[in-house]
């Protein structure tokens, strides 16, 4: 049985503003601080000698290509992402970039904030637009329930508040 897999769908080309801040900051911090830091340690230790049985010089270089593999997709990705920087003429709605308030069953409340695939971060509450929750809540309005069928199971939320730029 072979490792081939279908290529991933791409995710959705939209990021907020702070968002592309983010990405642009981390290439050229890899680009001008990290990658000549690890070329000069890859350098370093290929002076050594015996290439093969050094652990140092082993380490450097996947350090290297990990470094380049993500300088690669970060360069491909910011040619391609569209930048949202205002809200949408109807603030009421779920869109892109919302910052939305929901009641479970159980009267938990959650706060979501709806983003591009690139700035996903559950400990802040950030998912991606391409998330089923997401998927679920654009479009809906304060009041609105929504049906959302997560890894625990079906859940139903009730969305409490719609806002923008917190």
């Amino acid at each position: 049985m072979g490792r081939w897999r279908p290529p991933q769908t791409p995710s959705s080309p939209y990021i907020t503003a702070e968002g592309a801040r983010a990405l642009r900051e981390e290439l050229q911090r890899l680009w001008k601080i990290e990658r000549p830091e690890v070329v000069k340690a890859l350098s370093a230790a290929a002076a050594e000698g015996d290439r093969s049985e050094n652990a140092e010089y082993i380490y450097r270089k996947k350090q290297l290509g990990g470094i380049d593999r993500r300088v690669r997709y970060l360069s491909k990705r910011l040619d391609v992402v569209k930048i949202v920087d205002r809200p949408p003429d109807e603030t009421g709605k779920v869109r892109f970039g919302a910052w939305v308030d929901l009641s479970d069953e159980d009267g938990v409340e959650r706060c979501y904030r709806i983003v591009g695939a690139d700035e996903t971060d559950a400990k802040r509450g950030w998912v991606s637009v391409d998330s089923p929750v997401a998927r679920a809540l654009l479009g809906k309005e304060s009041g609105d329930e929504v049906s959302v069928t997560l890894p625990e199971g079906e859940v139903t939320f009730e969305v409490l508040e719609v806002r923008y730029w917190v």
